[in-house]
């Protein structure tokens, strides 16, 4: 099982759409922080300040990437990235469980 190790949490979490979405911020020893998150069923909207790798743990959900016409389906084990300053939609039909990392 991929884990982190020698990691400090930031205990308040990160809630959004009405608890929906949460997600807590992981700081890695070398000052890298990353998000491990739930998302319930719903659609979402998110809006990026930096670049963002979004990696499905659990579940499916369909995104829709900036500039692009069509859902695209990702399943437990694959991940998308987004540019910084960009929104992009998330539908979720179960449930998903993400690990975002942000990047250069």
């Amino acid at each position: 099982m991929p884990k982190f190790d020698n990691v400090s949490v930031v205990k308040k979490a990160n809630v959004y759409f009405d608890g929906k979405v949460s997600s807590r911020t992981v700081i890695l020893g070398d000052g890298e922080a990353k998000t491990l998150g739930f998302m319930q069923p719903g659609e979402f909207v998110f809006d990026t300040n930096q670049k963002e790798c979004m990696e499905l743990l659990a579940g499916q959900w369909e995104i829709l990437l900036p500039a692009a016409s069509e859902w695209k389906t990702f399943n437990a084990g694959e991940s998308f990235n987004v540019d910084a300053n960009v929104s992009f939609k998330v539908k979720v039909s179960d449930f998903a469980d993400y690990c975002c990392s942000y990047t250069d």
